[in-house]
């Protein structure tokens, strides 16, 4: 099945194809908020647990998939060879980390809220907190796929595409750390699953600009790789990793960041 997805994959636009790769992360997204349907709260150990999965996805994603790529692809030898990544891995962070300071958002425990003072509601600043994580997700897809497009021998269409498989995984648990949130709040339970799905939107949209930028601007696909990396890693240091230790459940969250790290090692070297 996975080799008659890659072969319908190679036969249209890899844009086109970055388009369907992060639609599905996105569903993938909606599909963990829909569990708000189901159940009204859901036991912060097993929270901590997913969400310290999506952290283990999200670092194994940044080296296989991202930094190792861009590092084989760039000229030179030593320090020479390796300076593309880092300054793309620098770049990603900084981006980040200026999102972080100035757009409006609040944690999922909505105790600390962070960037610009903002009148919005705290649903709406839950959203684009997770909303953050998902930029550089959707970025990375769409990335691999525009080195296809530009016909980087380093950039294949399998490995674009494990790793779509690989942040869908990790977006499951997303959904739901968003949807149960507001459901606890007193949120209808339609609301509560469409902030939810929502925070994944911006998937698509940073996916496709990304296949777009390498597609014309080939060069850049080096720093544009570990750019994502990045701004993934930024994303599990600053937000994800501190939100699994608020309570005590820091063997949990950390047991689930080691098999999300070795699932994603593992679909990467098996189907990339």
């Amino acid at each position: 099945m996975f080799d008659q997805l890659i072969h319908y994959l190679e036969g249209i636009d890899p844009i086109l194809a970055a388009l369907y790769a992060t639609l599905f992360t996105w569903l993938v997204t909606a599909a963990g908020a829909s569990f708000v349907f189901f159940f009204k709260n859901m036991n912060r150990a097993v929270l901590d647990g997913m969400l310290g999965f999506t952290g283990g996805v999200m670092v194994a994603a940044s080296y296989w998939s991202l930094l190792s790529p861009a590092i084989d692809m760039s000229k030179g030898e030593g320090f020479i060879k390796v300076m593309p990544a880092a300054v793309g891995f620098l770049m990603g962070a900084l981006f980040l980390f200026a999102l972080d300071k100035t757009l409006p958002h609040i944690h999922i425990n909505f105790k600390e809220s962070e960037g610009i003072k903002s009148p919005w509601q705290r649903t709406t600043l839950l959203v684009l907190a997770i909303t953050l994580h998902n930029i550089p997700e959707g970025l990375a897809v769409g990335v691999l796929f525009g080195g296809v497009a530009a016909g980087i021998p380093e950039a294949s269409i399998a490995g674009a595409v494990t790793l779509a498989i690989g942040i869908g995984i990790q977006n499951f648990p997303e959904g739901i750390a968003v949807s149960m949130p507001l459901r606890r709040m007193g949120m209808s339970r339609r609301k509560s699953f469409m902030y939810g799905q929502a925070s994944a939107i911006v998937e698509p949209i940073a996916g496709v600009l990304g296949a777009v930028a390498v597609t014309f601007f080939t060069p850049i696909l080096p720093y544009a790789l570990a750019f994502a990396a990045g701004a993934m890693i930024f994303v599990v240091v600053e937000e994800v990793i501190p939100e699994t230790q608020q309570d005590k459940n820091t063997d949990i969250a950390t047991l689930g960041f080691i098999g999300g790290f070795i699932v994603m090692m593992s679909l990467d070297v098996a189907l990339g």
